[in-house]
């Protein structure tokens, strides 16, 4: 049943986070372990963060862990002295980190690369709640960090991720593993993973109903203003077209006369370098004199229009030496700019001047450094410049700006390059997504992780 915010709490609940405090709450006091799957945006840190306020209220015995990746921690601090003060919050990280500084914390936060470090010392504590952020990251159930995790001892488990099935259903297993290790040995994972059909599907939902609490967006946050995604197609000039042309026939005739079992590696290379000849010729030869890139050419357009009109844009690429090439072409037009990849230092300090300087109204960002943990409001259009195979990981850029807190309507554009392997991985993106379907929506569907199959059919045919 629905719990009301705790005392001391610093914000309201909406009816739909009540939910989300007090299902936990109750599986709790059943010995259940539980995934919140919320969609992004929706505030799963700040329900997480009530249940922990509610349990120092409850005088639950010893801290709580909460486990992320470590470009999250500054702002679980933040969050949590926003909307927990009481909490006495500490870090479990760096050099000098101390199981004794635990005693008097009601909450802990470490890396997942920490947990992983130090599991036999972490295992020696009894924690009240065990919490994974971005669950996805325990997905491989025989990885060094799901072994970690599983080592954890706790009264209670949770774990929290808008995106619980990314590429196959072992994954989400992966993660009910942890919570329920009892119910989800690791014999029965596989058992349970193995080329599911549509009834073997409802079996598995049934399983998995009880322990994953999911809402959408369009169904509990009705305020929120609308979205619209665009795919924008770029026709290529004709020297990138040539370059391109040349990198796919020497690829194709190569791959045809050797084949691709023995070579799978080499392939996995030679789709990157197609995939950045899409994007920038400087991205597979540095020495060109010529600069051509089809994508820039859209872009820029965009960009003028949406800034002339006083708006904020993101800009994500995987490529960071991409977001290096599109600098100059912003100063040039004297448009400022804030910039996140995996070696930014002060995340929070970046997001902070793009959220409230009214002169920075671009933001770029890698898309695997910047597309969890950053609330990013103050924009209302969204540019993603690759496709990457995930398009969860898609999904969670797009919501950096669509999100509780957003007021104005969210335009994503995804750009691809016409004639390209780009187009090849969107169809590709479609099994995954109808993947997440089947197990978090009863659509019977399956998918898989990257195989030779679709090597050749991204490189051959």
């Amino acid at each position: 049943r629905p719990a009301s915010a705790p005392a001391g709490f610093q914000a309201v609940l909406r009816p739909y986070q009540q939910d989300g405090l007090g299902w936990p709450l109750a599986m709790g006091r059943a010995g259940l372990g539980v995934c919140l799957a919320d969609d992004m945006g929706l505030g799963k840190t700040v329900q997480v963060l009530a249940l922990l306020r509610q349990r120092q209220l409850e005088g639950a015995g010893g801290p709580s862990l909460v486990v992320m990746p470590k470009s999250l921690l500054g702002n679980w601090a933040a969050e949590a002295a926003r909307f927990a003060p009481s909490l006495c919050c500490q870090f479990y990280v760096g050099a000098g980190r101390s199981l004794d500084d635990m005693a008097a914390a009601d909450v802990v936060f470490t890396t997942y690369g920490t947990m992983r470090l130090d599991a036999e010392a972490l295992s020696a504590v009894e924690f009240d709640y065990c919490i994974l952020d971005e669950s996805q990251a325990i997905k491989n159930a025989e990885s060094s960090t799901a072994k970690a995790a599983r080592t954890l001892r706790a009264r209670h488990r949770l774990v929290m991720t808008g995106t619980p099935v990314e590429n196959n259903l072992l994954e989400l297993l992966s993660q009910l593993q942890f919570l329920n290790p009892g119910i989800f040995g690791q014999g029965r994972v596989a058992e349970l993973g193995a080329g599911l059909e549509e009834a073997q599907l409802r079996r598995l939902r049934q399983l998995v109903r009880p322990l994953l609490l999911r809402r959408r967006k369009e169904d509990v946050a009705k305020d929120l203003p609308p979205r619209t995604e665009q795919t924008i197609f770029c026709e290529m000039g004709d020297r990138q077209k040539a370059l391109y042309e040349e990198l796919r026939d020497y690829y194709r005739q190569k791959f045809q006369e050797e084949g691709m079992e023995a070579n799978k590696m080499e392939a996995l290379a030679a789709l990157l370098r197609l995939r950045q000849a899409a994007c920038h010729p400087l991205l597979v030869n540095e020495t060109l004199t010529w600069v051509e890139s089809a994508k820039f050419d859209v872009l820029l357009a965009q960009l003028e229009s949406i800034l002339d009109g006083g708006h904020k844009a993101l800009v994500f690429s995987q490529f960071t030496k991409l977001l290096h090439l599109l600098e100059p072409e912003l100063r040039t037009r004297n448009w400022q700019f804030c910039y996140l990849d995996g070696q930014t230092a002060d995340r929070q300090a970046v997001v902070a001047d793009f959220q409230n300087n009214p002169d920075k109204r671009l933001f770029l960002i890698s898309l695997k450094a910047g597309g969890t943990g950053l609330n990013l409001t103050a924009a209302d259009y969204v540019f993603l410049l690759d496709p990457w195979w995930n398009p969860a990981v898609e999904a969670q850029a797009v919501d950096r700006a669509y999100r509780i807190g957003q007021t104005r309507p969210v335009f994503a554009y995804r750009l691809l390059t016409v004639g390209t392997v780009e187009e090849k991985v969107a169809k590709l993106q479609q099994s995954k997504r109808r993947l997440a379907e089947a197990i978090l929506d009863a659509v019977p569907q399956s998918g898989e992780q990257i195989s030779r199959e679709d090597l050749e059919s991204l490189l051959v045919e």
